[in-house]
């Protein structure tokens, strides 16, 4: 067993370290583990569960724990028992002016007896599609700085090991083709060199296709004109068929029963359809879960542009992955680009 970081033992309130266990954590970029905990009670005590993620990669991990703990929070605020609330997260180097390690202590999702997802497709309040279009109808919280429903995130998140700035926006047009295409962009070009054809095209993807289909006035409206545009949502950010499953949340003084659960999140308040390009671009949910869950989210008007708009955003993930990876997912995101810019370009 593992020593028990002091800070964690602080965050989490746990006041007795010889009455805690932690077991896991190796070694890499992101080590895990599982701590186990007595926990005084009125009638005694009672073992509790968390899950614990430890870093020594300085300030990137700071970035990535502060970003998966609001993202978690975020979605489970939404949603309560959809995925495991975040507990704490700071640093394991307390009396360090500049700290290397850090942490973060979620909530403990007990997957040993997960039915698997495939029986769980069902349209029931403990299913995916039923949880991921109750979180994708429920509005996102209002910026406290501007009191409005804003597109964007408080803080920084990773989808990956790919930073996401989510500087607040008043348009999703906007946060797109900026916070998105543009920015990993650049990080894909800061990682693997400039790359003349990919940028000629993720801009006039940016430019012109994103206007088009995704533009204030546009998206949320039907051919005739009616509608009322789109509202901010919770999105999971990287919710491809690994971060999906069924559980339950153990081990934390409740009750949780078993049911859909996400986790890895890199949450943002976006367009609920964003979520769909990953879903799409790894497959794994099948037509019949994407049938029940437009019963719960019906397709953004204009319905007619929905494929195109699921398109749009898988871009996003395979650049993303271009920028990790290199150059295996360059030609589906050329694909992608050189039929919407064919489609929509020469919009105004």
């Amino acid at each position: 067993m593992a020593t028990v970081p002091p800070a964690i033992l602080r965050a989490l309130s746990l006041s007795d370290p010889s009455k805690v266990q932690l077991s896991g954590l190796g070694s890499g970029f992101t080590s895990t583990g599982v701590l186990h905990a007595q926990v005084p009670t009125q009638n005694g005590t009672e073992e509790r569960q968390y899950f614990v993620k430890t870093s020594s990669s300085g300030k990137s991990a700071s970035e990535m724990f502060q970003g998966e703990y609001a993202s978690l929070n975020a979605i489970s605020s939404s949603v309560p028992g959809f995925c495991p609330r975040a507990l704490a997260w700071g640093s394991l180097d307390e009396e360090s002016n500049k700290p290397k390690s850090f942490f973060l202590a979620t909530e403990y999702l007990d997957l040993s007896g997960a039915m698997g997802r495939s029986n769980g497709d069902e349209n029931t309040p403990t299913s995916l599609a039923y949880r991921l279009g109750k979180l994708h109808t429920t509005p996102a919280p209002p910026d406290p700085e501007t009191g409005r429903r804003r597109f964007g995130f408080p803080v920084a998140t990773f989808c990956g090991d790919t930073k996401q700035p989510n500087q607040f926006y008043d348009s999703w047009a906007e946060f797109y083709a900026n916070e998105r295409l543009l920015t990993i962009l650049k990080t894909s070009e800061e990682r693997n060199g400039r790359d003349e054809g990919l940028r000629e095209l993720v801009e006039k993807t940016a430019g012109k296709v994103v206007p088009r289909l995704l533009g204030d006035g546009h998206l949320g409206y039907s051919s005739s004109g009616e509608g009322e545009g789109i509202v901010p949502v919770v999105v999971h950010g990287d919710l491809w068929s690994g971060n999906a499953d069924r559980g339950k949340i153990v081990g934390n003084g409740g009750d949780e029963g078993a049911g859909a659960v996400v986790y890895d999140a890199c949450a943002v308040y976006g367009h609920s359809e964003f979520e769909l390009g990953i879903m799409h671009m790894f497959g794994g949910f099948g037509s019949k879960f994407f049938d029940q869950y437009h019963r719960v989210v019906p397709k953004t008007e204009p319905v007619e542009e929905y494929d195109d708009r699921v398109r749009l955003y898988e871009l996003y993930h395979h650049l993303n992955h271009h920028a990790i990876f290199g150059g295996g997912y360059r030609s589906g995101a050329m694909s992608i680009m050189q039929k919407l810019v064919k489609e929509y370009g020469d919009a105004k």
